[in-house]
C-alpha cells in the first residue's frame, strides 16, 4: 500500500514537473521566425526613438515589465486601460513613458503586413524591457517569446502582490520564492533600481520619523539623508522623485550595490539587503564583480519573463495593447 501511494505522489510530481517544463518550453527565442522574422529588430529601432526623446523610457519600461509579470504574470494585462491593474496605488506611479514605449513598439510591428496581429503586447514588452537595458550600458539576452496576452486585469489582482519599500529580508524572498525565483535573482532584479527614482512619499519615514528615539534610520548614511531632506522637504509636491542610484542614475550598472555599501540605499528594501547577513555575502560580490553581476541579472530576468505565461491558445494577441479583442 505505501509503496503503491509513494508511486502516485512521484506520478502526480513528475507530472507538474512535465507542466512547468511545458510552459517554459513553449517560449522560445525563435518563436516568430517564420511570422515575423524581423521583430527584434522593429521593436529594437522603435525603442531607440523613444529612448532619444527621453531616458524615463528605460527605468518606466523595465518596471512595467516587472509589475507586468509579478501579477498574473507576464501578460500585457498591466497595460490595460482602466479600470484595471494600472488603478491600484501600487501601480498608479507607474510611468507613462513605459505605456507609450510598448505602444509606439507595437504600432511599428504592427506597420509591418507580415506581422499584423501576430506579436502579442506581452512579448513587445519583455523585448522592449531587454532593449532599455542595453541603451543604458547593461547587457543583452536572448529573449524568449511566445507569450499570449491576458484576458482579464483587475485592480484587485495586484494587492499584496508587489513587494513594497519597507520589505524585510523575509518578505523579499516569501513574494520572490513564490514565482520561482531564489534570493540570488531577487538580489539581482533589485540591482535594477540603478535606473530608477522613486517619490518622496516612499521614503520620507526614513528621513523625518523613523522611531520615536530615532528620525532618522540608522541603516540610512547620515550624510545621504541630509541631501535627502533638502531634496525632500517636509511639505515638498508628492510628484517630486529622486533617483534611486545617486552616483550613476542614467547607467546600467552595479553603483547600487556600492551604494548599499555605504548605507545609500533608499528603500528599506533595498537597504536590508545589505544589512542583512543572509543576503550580504552577495551585495559585495555584485558590487565588486560587475561582470558576476550582469549574468546574475541576465539569468534572473529570463526567469521573470516566465512567470505565470499564456502560451499556445491560451489569452490572445490584442490588436490594441490597451483593450481585449
Amino acid at each position: 500500500m505505501e509503496k503503491q501511494t509513494n508511486q502516485i505522489i512521484f506520478s502526480i510530481f513528475s507530472l507538474l514537473l512535465l507542466f512547468s517544463s511545458c510552459v517554459s518550453a513553449q517560449l522560445r527565442t525563435g518563436f516568430y521566425r517564420n511570422s515575423c522574422p524581423n521583430v527584434e529588430n522593429i521593436v529594437r529601432n522603435a525603442v531607440r526613438q523613444k529612448f532619444q526623446q527621453t531616458f524615463v523610457t528605460a527605468p518606466a519600461t523595465l518596471r512595467l515589465f516587472f509589475h507586468d509579470c509579478f501579477v498574473q504574470g507576464c501578460d500585457a494585462s498591466v497595460l490595460i486601460a482602466s479600470p484595471a491593474e494600472k488603478d491600484h496605488p501600487d501601480d498608479i506611479s507607474l510611468a507613462g513613458d513605459g505605456f507609450d514605449t510598448v505602444v509606439k513598439a507595437k504600432q511599428a510591428v504592427d506597420s509591418n503586413p507580415n506581422c499584423r496581429n501576430k506579436v502579442s503586447c506581452a512579448d513587445i514588452l519583455a523585448l522592449a524591457t531587454r532593449e532599455v537595458v542595453v541603451l543604458t550600458g547593461g547587457p543583452s539576452y536572448p529573449v524568449e517569446l511566445g507569450r499570449r496576452d491576458g484576458r482579464v486585469s483587475t485592480k484587485a489582482s495586484v494587492q499584496n502582490n508587489l513587494p513594497q519599500p519597507g520589505f524585510n529580508l523575509n518578505q523579499l524572498n516569501s513574494m520572490f520564492n513564490r514565482h520561482g525565483l531564489s534570493q540570488t535573482d531577487m538580489i539581482a532584479l533589485s540591482g535594477a533600481h540603478t535606473l530608477g527614482f522613486a517619490h518622496c512619499g516612499k521614503f520620507s519615514k526614513r528621513i523625518y520619523n523613523f522611531s520615536p528615539r530615532t528620525a532618522i534610520d540608522p541603516s540610512l548614511n547620515r550624510g545621504y539623508a541630509l541631501q535627502l531632506r533638502q531634496m525632500c522637504p517636509v511639505r515638498v509636491d508628492p510628484r517630486i522623485a529622486i533617483n534611486m542610484d545617486p552616483t550613476s542614475p542614467r547607467t546600467f550598472d552595479n553603483a547600487y550595490f556600492k551604494n548599499l555599501q555605504q548605507g545609500k540605499g533608499l528603500f528599506t528594501s533595498d537597504q536590508v539587503l545589505f544589512t542583512d547577513q543572509r543576503s550580504r555575502n552577495t551585495v559585495n560580490l555584485f558590487a565588486n564583480n560587475e561582470g558576476a553581476f550582469r549574468q546574475a541579472f541576465i539569468s534572473a530576468i529570463t526567469k521573470l519573463g516566465r512567470v505565470g505565461v499564456k502560451t499556445g491558445n491560451a489569452g490572445e494577441i490584442r490588436r490594441d495593447c490597451s483593450r481585449f479583442n
